[in-house]
């Protein structure tokens, strides 16, 4: 298989007959350049991502008093939090808001998804969509100067991982190799028959063929080790040594099995495709793994599976009301868990889409009928693309929550007080994992060394506390 394929190509290779490994072959491709990281405590990150973008008017960001063409039909409720309030859509997250803090002064100039993703998630600056990422995600940055290769398990996870839109990819590791892609779970963690493949073998006699085969490979390359003076030989031993944990680790195994939880936790979460996805995700953080992102997007969504709420594709409000109980309670499940399970210094939890929706409702004609949405050629009212304002929530990383961050006028159209841009979300993210965003580059596709972050600073309202 040539250097050249991507880590998906490798992974469909499987481990058929166990004649050869396709973890390896992925993980050979990492370089040995990595960033070291100095010994700290294992720091992590979920990112819970909202495909298509979120309405802030109609979650976090409320306008009650705002003229009726651009606030919607919720009511608004009191939370934990004294002075903020929530649209009664989220009322499992408007109990715990004392456990994170909302940040509603996000913007950027990505008005399409492409451009909103990668702004946000790379820092791309370029507010024209394209076809892939021209800078790598910051998943795949962390991944890449965190790599730890004695691990059991992957370093950086996609539960439903963030990759495309579309035909659009808006995440991914852009110059730095598809062996920094997330280690993809596919599928529904809520299903009866779900199984995360290459991840524990059925017999322990499977474990024993593989090690022989190992062994058989080993003796072919001692013959060869000699005319390796650059040491890709044990390299690729390494490689294996990782594969072979990933296929026979007890802690592995145990990681990716959700029947070992609590029925009534599972219940709490949601026996749902949502929630499932999220109690994954907090096991793998818990379990080591420094980057985990999960999608919300799918059948949950409505008729067109993501957020992207405009008139043609659902109803705007039918479709918020249809997934808001799901998302409601993953999400509050999610945050109370991290923090009951004490986790909450070291897993920072962000949950986000790539831009808001436009304060002004929109009214246009359906283009199919089905779940949230009328019958074809029905007008109804929708919500657009909205980059200049979004809001989001940050939970658990030791910072200081039960706050509010920056501010909308008074149609939710424009941050008022403290905008953020990506490069200020990034360097947050990255100042949490312990990655020194100021002076940290990595090598561009020519060798260059390339910052991470651009004029950004992590956000200082919401730095670990003490």
């Amino acid at each position: 298989m040539p250097a050249t394929a991507s880590r998906r190509e490798i992974l469909r290779a499987g481990l058929a007959g166990f004649g050869m490994l396709s973890l390896p072959g992925m993980l050979r491709l990492r370089e040995a350049s990595a960033k070291a990281a100095t010994p700290r405590e294992r720091t992590a990150v979920i990112v819970v991502w909202l495909r298509g973008g979120c309405s802030h008017l109609d979650t976090y960001d409320p306008k009650p008093d705002a003229p009726s063409e651009f606030r919607g039909p919720f009511a608004t409720i009191e939370t934990k939090t004294p002075g903020l309030r929530f649209t009664e859509l989220i009322p499992r997250q408007a109990a715990i808001s004392d456990r994170f803090t909302v940040l509603r002064s996000l913007a950027h100039t990505g008005g399409g998804h492409p451009a909103g993703s990668l702004q946000l998630l790379s820092g791309d600056p370029d507010a024209q969509d394209k076809q892939g990422p021209k800078y790598p995600d910051f998943m795949s940055v962390a991944h890449y100067l965190r790599s730890d290769v004695r691990h059991a398990l992957p370093n950086y996870i996609g539960v439903n991982p963030i990759t495309r839109y579309d035909s659009f990819q808006i995440a991914g590791p852009a110059y730095l190799g598809g062996s920094y892609e997330p280690f993809a779970l596919l599928g529904d963690p809520s299903a009866p028959n779900f199984r995360v493949p290459n991840v524990g073998l059925d017999h322990p006699s499977q474990a024993d063929r593989l090690r022989g085969r190992l062994r058989l490979s080993h003796s072919f390359d001692d013959f060869r080790r000699d005319l390796d003076a650059s040491g890709t030989v044990d390299a690729i031993d390494r490689f294996e040594s990782q594969a072979l944990d990933l296929l026979t680790s007890p802690e592995a195994a145990r990681a990716f099995d959700l029947s070992r939880e609590d029925p009534k936790l599972r219940e709490r979460y949601g026996l749902n495709q949502w929630g499932q996805q999220c109690l994954m995700a907090r096991r793998l953080v818990e379990a080591g793994v420094e980057v985990v992102t999960t999608t919300f997007d799918g059948p949950l969504c409505g008729r067109v599976a993501n957020w992207d709420d405009h008139a043609v594709n659902h109803h705007v409000f039918d479709a918020l009301k249809f997934r808001a109980s799901y998302f409601d309670q993953a999400v509050a499940a999610l945050i109370e868990d991290v923090y009951a399970r004490g986790l909450d210094k070291r897993v920072l939890v962000v949950v986000t889409g790539e831009f808001g929706r436009t304060p002004r409702i929109s009214y246009v004609a359906s283009s199919g009928g089905g779940q949230a949405s009328a019958p074809a050629g029905t007008v109804q009212p929708g919500r657009d693309h909205w980059p200049r304002a979004n809001s989001m929530i940050w939970a658990g990383g030791g910072i200081a929550t039960g706050r509010v961050i920056g501010g909308t006028d008074r149609r939710g159209e424009d941050v008022t007080d403290r905008r953020v841009g990506p490069q200020d979300f990034l360097a947050t993210i990255y100042q949490h994992l312990g990655i020194d965003y100021a002076s940290v580059t990595i090598p561009d596709h020519a060798g260059r060394p390339t910052p991470i972050v651009t004029n950004g600073q992590a956000i200082p309202e919401l730095i670990a506390t003490a």
